[in-house]
């Protein structure tokens, strides 16, 4: 089985798109759209669905589910601008609510592919579980975002931080520079034409495979009490 990738039209219409950001143009140009961009993130997508059973089998890989829609939601934006320039998709496990659970992410754009994933908009409760969690798993933690294969893929674990470590950990704990974050995101940002190459899948399942364990990690903090 050919490994999935996006074509040589798929980045030249996301950059024609950024200059022309009109739902008129957009939908004379729908059929490009479709069979350039789309289809081929479901095609991703659907051969995510066969390998993540076996490095993240709890995450869920559906076009249904994670492809994002092209058109942007304006209702509370300043920006009005009707489409979104970027194909995208996200991999949450099956249950959970958005803003209750980490995953993985990956974005398609004029300029560049980005593979990564975490916990990016946290609720408060979501927030403190995962402080929780670190403190008490914190030699866990260093482990997973300081093996070498996260190191060379991703770099370090990154997300807005507070300047001081939140009450109630006191400021001197071993796990400080964690504690301080209010995101927790791993990545890895790759050219555009990555995205037409046949390295495509490959280097999307290497940061995925990378990332996946700190996912896991996220995730059983949030869900600690509810056990």
């Amino acid at each position: 089985m050919a490994a999935p990738c996006f074509t040589p039209r798929t980045v030249p219409f996301l950059r024609a798109l950024k200059r022309n950001n009109d739902r008129e143009w957009f939908r004379e140009r729908r059929a490009i759209f479709d069979e350039h961009v789309h289809r081929p993130m479901v095609a991703v997508v659907d051969r995510l669905a066969i390998d993540f059973p076996t490095f993240a089998p709890d995450l869920v890989a559906d076009p249904r589910r994670s492809i994002h829609r092209i058109y942007r939601d304006t209702r509370f934006s300043p920006d009005k601008s009707p489409l979104k320039t970027n194909i995208a998709a996200v991999f949450r496990p099956r249950e959970g609510e958005r803003h209750e659970s980490a995953g993985l992410y990956l974005e398609v754009a004029h300029g560049w592919v980005w593979v990564g994933g975490g916990l990016y908009r946290p609720t408060p409760r979501s927030l403190h579980r995962v402080r929780e969690h670190i403190a008490t798993h914190l030699t866990q933690f260093r482990a997973l975002v300081g093996a070498p294969a996260f190191r060379r893929q991703c770099g370090t674990l990154g997300g807005d931080a507070l300047i001081r470590v939140p009450r109630p950990f006191p400021a001197d704990h071993p796990a400080a520079e964690y504690l301080r974050l209010k995101q927790f995101v791993a990545s890895r940002e790759f050219p555009a034409d990555l995205a037409s190459s046949r390295r495509f899948y490959a280097s999307v399942l290497g940061v995925f495979t990378t990332i996946a364990p700190l996912v896991r990690f996220l995730n059983d903090g949030i869900r600690a009490e509810e056990r």
